[in-house]
């Protein structure tokens, strides 16, 4: 039978064995008799509500099953109902602490769980809303940032109870792993039991956590929790002391410095004028005929060049390292937005530009100029650019797409766009 009932937290059987089938797809459960202090997991598909059902009232939870239709189908009276969810916060809260570290939930031999459920169980108690994790971003996971979730409950209409349970497993994983050695992933799977996906975005929470990157300027908001994780992926990937050398401590959670320093020695593509030259050449080379704002690339080539190096070569400053993403946004999508460069136009720029740093004889840098590109470019091309780029496709007066209406999302995403200009 599959169970879909809003309900990840153990129950303590104690009732006669039946059966509720309910019609709702949301709300199917099954009671077993059973010996007593057995646990039984009853696993949901549906995070929200079970979510929802942990953290409030008993009183709450009662309404929502008697809502759902409980009473009629499993022809129980309230009272039954109230106890029985009484007894699932009980067991809930007693059983919550070894969720703290999920390692121990699996050796202890007072919950008799099936391994399977437990699974389930972890994953459901550390799954997390994207939107909260978009306001915490970036921040000090310290007492200062626990004390505004009030506001941020407010903001995200994300009960405050489950914003601090949301919260304390953030800086839980962070305190366990900030000082590892190996993968940043890796870690997090290992003591604390998480899928691929959900430790990936606790990476991207602790890797942000730790470099504390601005997040919250006004020009990043139309960036997403994800589109964020996206590029602390690549930053791990490309910038971090474990892109090069993977038994390195500390190696997915701290930029390399040394990386960082050496990036002054891109200045010399900007300051040495036949260098730059040369380089513009073989860029407008490659370009000529490829994109539509070959002209204006051409007439701004050497501002988009500064743009990008002297954005490389402050990064030796921590401030300067914690605005990459404003900056990046100032110093070049916007200057490309202005100009309504389209994402496949930006993406050719990139990649040529890129390339053409190699074939530059005397430039003695291309394994710094990669890593850092790596990022630029896939960054830029991904959530950075084309977010905020799609906005200024739409209004450009030959889309490349002609004859088809924009999707009403990205009509709302432009016309709160108009008006923040505005």
């Amino acid at each position: 039978m599959q169970i879909r009932y809003a309900v990840f937290t153990p129950i303590l059987c104690r009732t006669q064995r039946f059966n509720c089938a309910i019609n709702n797809t949301r709300l199917q459960m099954l009671f077993t008799q059973t010996v007593p202090g057995a646990i039984y997991l009853l696993a949901t598909v549906s995070p929200r509500l079970d979510r929802y059902i942990t953290l409030v009232k008993v009183s709450d939870a009662v309404k929502v099953r008697m809502d759902e239709g409980a009473l009629l189908e499993c022809e129980a009276n309230p009272e039954v109902l109230t106890s029985d969810t009484m007894d699932q916060f009980r067991t809930f809260q007693m059983c919550e602490r070894l969720l703290h570290s999920p390692t121990k939930l699996g050796s202890q031999l007072l919950y008799q769980i099936p391994a399977q459920n437990q699974i389930i169980l972890i994953e459901r108690y550390y799954e997390f809303d994207s939107v909260f994790a978009r306001e915490v971003l970036g921040k000090k996971l310290s007492k200062g940032t626990k004390k505004d979730l009030d506001d941020i409950s407010c903001k995200t209409g994300i009960t405050l109870k489950s914003c601090r349970r949301q919260f304390d497993n953030f800086k839980r994983v962070f305190k366990v792993v900030e000082e590892l050695k190996g993968p940043l992933v890796e870690n997090i799977q290992r003591h604390f039991l998480l899928s691929d996906t959900l430790a990936r975005d606790y990476a991207a929470i602790v890797f942000f956590a730790n470099s504390r990157f601005e997040t919250g300027k006004r020009k990043l908001q139309y960036l997403s929790f994800q589109d964020f994780a996206f590029c602390a992926g690549q930053l791990i990937s490309y910038w971090t002391i474990g892109a090069m050398d993977s038994m390195m401590e500390d190696m997915d959670v701290d930029l390399e410095k040394e990386f960082l320093n050496e990036l002054k020695d891109l200045k010399v593509l900007v300051n040495d004028k036949d260098m730059m030259d040369q380089h513009k050449i073989l860029v407008c080379a490659a370009l000529r005929g490829k994109i539509k704002v070959y002209k204006l690339m051409e007439v701004n080539f050497k501002n988009l060049s500064r743009a990008l190096v002297n954005l490389a070569s402050k990064l030796t400053h921590t401030k300067d390292v914690r605005d990459l993403f404003i900056d990046l946004v100032e110093k070049f999508i916007e200057p490309c937005r202005y100009d309504r460069w389209t994402v496949a136009e930006i993406t050719l720029f990139l990649t040529h530009y890129t390339n053409a740093a190699h074939c530059l004889g005397t430039f003695r840098h291309q394994m710094i100029w990669d890593r850092y590109m790596g990022v630029i470019k896939s960054s830029q091309c991904s959530p950075l650019l084309h977010l905020s780029l799609i906005k200024v496709n739409y209004l450009s007066p030959t889309p490349s797409i002609s004859s088809v209406s924009p999707p009403v999302n990205i009509l709302n995403e432009l016309n709160t766009f108009l008006i923040c200009k505005l």
